[in-house]
This record gives C-alpha cells, structure tokens and sequence, in this order.
C-alpha cells in the first residue's frame, strides 16, 4: 500500500511504462488509422481533407506517412523523436482543423494521441527501443 501511494519510482518502471506508451498507442493508430487509410486510399484520396491547400490527395498522403510509417518506427523506438513530430502535427490537424478543437464531441482521439505523441517527442523512446539500444 506503501507503494501505491509513493511518487517515487525505479529505472525498470519508468523504461518499461515509455514502452507501453510506444508500443499501445502506436499500434492502435497505425492499425485502427494509418493501415485504413493506405488500403482505401483510391477510395478516400477525392474525400480526405485539403490542408493548407496541399490538395486532398497530398494531404492524405502525409496522413498515411505519418499514421503508419512514422507510428511503426514510434512502435519500434527507432528514430523516435523525429518520428513522433509528424503524428504531432497530424493529430493537432485532426484535433484543431478536422474536429474544430472539441475534445468532448468527437476529438477525443486525436486529443489523446495528440498527448501520447507529444509526450513521447519530449520524453523520448526510453531504455527498451532501438534508439535506447543503440544509445542515442
């Protein structure tokens, strides 16, 4: 009980907890997001938001770069902070553009991965990741 109530913790707690905040939500986003968009991308490519004026083609493009390529090297703490900046970007678009910044009527997901992957871009991959083992 002692425990539960400390604000202290160990190296192994706080490295394994910065994997779980990779591996979860990057395999959600890329999973539930990224790998949708890029197997309906003829589909979605006409639809999908213009941002910036980029194009609705463009910028579903960068979605999917970002939503899967950038997640999987997130999953696996390979250039992590480098990778967590576009999904950053991405779900402060998602947030602020496509759900006009209500977090309590249909943000919420973004809102939450906008946490996670900023949290992880300040943070960094932690001890268990590729960046970890090659000690960057």
């Amino acid at each position: 009980m002692k425990k539960l109530l400390s604000t202290g913790y160990s190296d192994l707690s706080f490295n394994i907890s910065l994997f779980l905040l990779r591996v979860v939500p990057g395999l959600m986003i890329m999973v539930n997001h990224g790998y949708d968009k890029l197997v309906h991308f003829a589909e979605r490519k006409n639809k999908f938001m213009n941002f910036l004026g980029l194009g609705s083609t463009t910028s579903l493009a960068l979605a999917i770069f970002a939503e899967f390529f950038c997640a999987f090297l997130v999953i696996l703490g390979l250039f992590t902070r480098l990778s967590a900046l576009p999904l950053v970007i991405v779900m402060a678009v998602a947030l602020f553009k496509a759900n006009n910044g209500e977090i309590f009527n249909g943000g919420e997901d973004a809102a939450l991965f906008l946490t996670v992957f900023a949290t992880i871009l300040l943070v960094g991959p932690g001890k268990y990741s590729v960046d970890g083992i090659m000690g960057k």
